[in-house]
């Protein structure tokens, strides 16, 4: 049912097939999210033509609303977001860290106050593992905590600790054969904690395993080292996922120390507020220069909106209000991280990983290479 196979190596990048009860993906890959059940601005239909393999969900706002039980009786996420691939559903432990005003840690999980309504939220492994369940994923997470940077390193050993009692009992909840649960591996950005969640992790032998606790605002100068740390540490022969990084110099990067699949809110969030991603770096499309530009937001991509408008007519929509514009940046920000992805794949395939990295970075970086982008993409972390 679940089938991780490697077709190629190259340096520490990877090329490999991902089976699923909904279907095989190829990694790299970049997941777009689905907070709410819906990618912002989105539609199913848009989400396949532009080469998305699998989505995040959110199980915390999910069960808030609509209730993973009205989702349940749609047959699961696929039938009540009409989306046919594959899912994957966020343990919440994310927002035990990011709804840190609103919330208590214990031993028994953590209690949240409703960001709807204000009522009181009690969220543990088990209540996680059940609602994920219910909300019919291919790929589910342990509940976990994701620590705040910084954090002491004391606080830092205890939540680790807690995180892996937490993922036993997120192991000994679970019901279903036709779901993969992933264990996470924090530490934040000391190596010994890294070294130590690794320890205490790998032994559960999940299906996956997920590299947590980054992006959460260390520099990359710090996140670089702690994710090849982890991506070196885990097995060879299963998925690792970077969870909410979403960057391109990110994604080039990390697939060089070893990752496979992203997911971020980012491309659809910057889309909102008229940035996209150009192999160029990002282009603010609010600037005076695009008001009569006649090229598409970037030549060569085969993105609805590059194919059918030029920059000027976009620019003028998102002045104007139009929700258009909105979109079509969005749907172009996440077309560009497929393909950006997809033309990782093809270096790996063809053993020349770092080569092409290289090549990206510079015109990326418009030629001035960050030092720790280049050591990544050399596997010097």
């Amino acid at each position: 049912m679940f089938e991780f196979s490697i077709k190629a190596h190259s340096g520490r990048a990877r090329a490999a097939t991902f089976s699923t009860p909904h279907g095989v993906v190829q990694t790299p890959m970049f997941m777009p999210v689905g907070t709410q059940g819906s990618v912002k601005g989105i539609s199913p239909l848009e989400l396949t033509e532009i080469g998305s393999q699998m989505i995040l969900a959110n199980t915390y706002h999910l069960m808030l609303r609509p209730g993973e039980e009205l989702v349940a009786l749609h047959g699961g996420l696929a039938g009540f977001t009409a989306y046919p691939g594959p899912f994957l559903t966020d343990s919440g432990g994310f927002q035990v860290m990011s709804l840190g005003h609103m919330r208590k840690i214990t031993e028994e999980g953590a209690t949240f106050k409703s960001h709807i309504d204000g009522s009181s939220v009690v969220l543990t492994p088990e209540r996680s593992i059940q609602v994920q369940e219910a909300l019919g994923a291919d790929v589910i997470m342990a509940f976990d905590e994701c620590p705040p940077f910084p954090s002491t390193p004391e606080y830092m050993k205890d939540s680790l600790e807690r995180t892996v009692r937490w993922l036993e009992r997120s192991l000994k909840a679970k019901t279903r054969a036709d779901q993969a649960l992933f264990a996470i591996v924090q530490g934040g950005t000391f190596a010994e904690f890294r070294e130590q969640s690794l320890e205490a992790t790998l032994p559960f032998d999940t299906p996956g395993f997920a590299i947590g606790g980054l992006a959460v605002g260390e520099s990359k100068a710090e996140m670089y080292p702690a994710i090849g740390q982890t991506a070196r540490g885990l097995p060879e022969n299963k998925p690792r996922y970077l969870m909410g990084v979403g960057h391109p110099d990110d994604l080039v990067a990390a697939v060089a120390l070893g990752v496979d699949m992203f997911d971020c809110v980012d491309p659809t969030r910057i889309g909102r507020h008229g940035l996209v991603h150009t192999d160029e770096g990002r282009v603010n499309m609010k600037n005076a220069q695009h008001r009569a530009a006649l090229e598409p937001l970037e030549r060569g991509c085969d993105c609805y909106a590059c194919t059918h408008y030029t920059r000027a007519y976009l620019a003028h929509l998102y002045r104007a209000g139009e929700m258009l514009a909105q979109r079509m940046f969005s749907l172009h920000n996440l077309r560009y991280l497929h393909r950006l992805m997809n033309r990782a794949r093809a270096a790996t395939l063809e053993n020349r990983y770092s080569e092409w990295a290289l090549e990206w970075g510079k015109c990326y970086f418009k030629g001035e290479i960050p030092l720790w982008f280049e050591r990544a993409v050399r596997s010097e972390d």
